[in-house]
């Protein structure tokens, strides 16, 4: 029984001793959220367009600071909703605010006139100059639909 104590405590010190020695990651975070986007009508070409209830606009960010290494925001739809026609000339733009609000850059997306589903976009990795929030926006006929938003700290 003392050789199988004295093993655990050789062994729980080694342990510790190895990752007290190793050497230091960088920390990484991300965020992850998403909102109902709620049912609304659009004219297309002279028809009108219902796009209802059960589709969640997604944005996901992961980072580290205000390091941004990926960035996407998407569209998935459920239900009768994965039935509709969809989005018709949609977009999504992502935008960066600071710590009071005020908006000091904006990556619109490519308005795409071709109907679909489940729009999605990805935004290039970036070093934000300053803390704040970052956001994706569908706009959809040139209307904003949903925002969703996470909090960018240190």
């Amino acid at each position: 029984m003392t050789v199988q104590y004295l093993r655990r405590v050789v062994t729980t010190l080694a342990t510790a001793a190895s990752l007290a020695l190793a050497a230091p990651t960088s920390a990484h975070a991300g965020a992850m959220g998403s909102t109902p986007v709620r049912t609304f009508e659009y004219s297309v070409g002279g028809m009108t367009v219902k796009v209802p209830t059960g589709c969640m606009f997604t944005h996901i960010i992961r980072g580290s600071g205000r390091k941004i290494t990926y960035q996407n925001a998407g569209v998935d739809c459920a239900f009768v909703a994965a039935l509709s026609s969809g989005f018709c000339n949609w977009r999504i733009d992502f935008t960066y605010a600071d710590t009071n609000n005020r908006t000091y850059r904006t990556s619109r997306g490519k308005t795409h006139s071709e109907c679909k589903i489940d729009p999605m976009r990805n935004n290039a990795p970036q070093t934000l100059p300053r803390y704040g929030r970052a956001c994706a926006r569908l706009y959809v006929n040139g209307v904003r639909r949903v925002s969703q938003c996470h909090h960018i700290t240190k």
